[in-house]
């Protein structure tokens, strides 16, 4: 995680001052009110803050019970969100965690120190998914009150809910927004092993499917691969970043990716 400091880079940021234009900077930073009242361009200075605000938003919904791989989704959200921590915590920032399912089940503010990433990493290890949508909203609408600065924020879930645009779109428009894909192979392919009982894990509805029929693989491969296209197209359309992590393989890789790609756009 070299990288990481130069990943965030102006993520937090206060108001410094106005001044006029010069040839090389950023047209976007142009203050136009300013400009106009003074008949010449001017630009909104700004201070980098030397700490930031990282809040680690996991999903707990149901669905998180499911794996087949090494870990279960759960184990993975924990895994991850407990490396992100103790990562942004040895950089002197602050962390907090947001749990929720349906609705928001925990909160705890974003601090530093050691005791208080036990106390992240012990709410990441022992909260028990509960049978529950996954409303990606909730989170949402939770950090857009608590927090008032630009801060970095991590929204660890399966994204299961059909409606998260918006709320993300939303979130993405006053925070840092990176969205971390949890995602299990038996989500899209299913092995031939007879019939089968499955369970939608947040609706708790049971399907049988006959999976020794090629022809019932091959359309259950097909829905998961749609699902999996425009779920990847909505967070095209936001302009947010995201990577897909899943419980059979390594996640470490996958985040240096991310952020490898972030440090060289900053």
């Amino acid at each position: 995680m070299g990288t990481y400091r130069s990943v965030f880079r102006g993520s937090g940021l206060d108001f410094e001052e106005v001044r006029e234009y010069e040839p090389g900077d950023d047209i976007r930073s142009i203050d136009w009110n300013v400009t106009a009242r003074m008949n010449a361009p001017y630009i909104k200075k700004y201070r980098e803050e030397r700490e930031l605000n990282i809040y680690l938003a996991v999903d707990v919904s149901s669905s998180a019970w499911f794996g087949t791989g090494g870990l279960s989704k759960r184990e993975l959200a924990a895994d991850v969100a407990a490396l992100l921590a103790v990562t942004a915590l040895h950089n002197n920032d602050r962390v907090g965690l947001v749990l929720f399912a349906d609705g928001v089940r925990e909160f705890i503010p974003p601090r530093q120190g050691r005791h208080h990433l036990l106390h992240i990493i012990r709410e990441l290890l022992y909260t028990e998914p509960r049978r529950s949508r996954t409303e990606i909203a909730s989170v949402a609408d939770y950090l857009a009150n608590v927090t008032k600065k630009r801060n970095v924020v991590f929204v660890v879930s399966d994204f299961l809910d059909v409606d998260f645009e918006a709320p993300l779109r939303a979130l993405g428009h006053k925070h840092d927004l990176i969205a971390l894909i949890l995602n299990d192979p038996r989500e899209a392919e299913l092995p031939s092993v007879g019939l089968v009982a499955l369970e939608d894990a947040e609706s708790g509805r049971v399907g049988y499917l006959d999976t020794s029929d090629p022809a019932v693989r091959e359309r259950f491969a097909r829905s998961a691969r749609e699902r999996r296209a425009q779920r990847l197209r909505a967070f095209s359309r936001m302009g947010i970043d995201r990577v897909e992590l899943s419980t059979e393989r390594p996640y470490v890789p996958a985040l240096l990716g991310l952020f490898n790609a972030r440090s060289r756009r900053n």
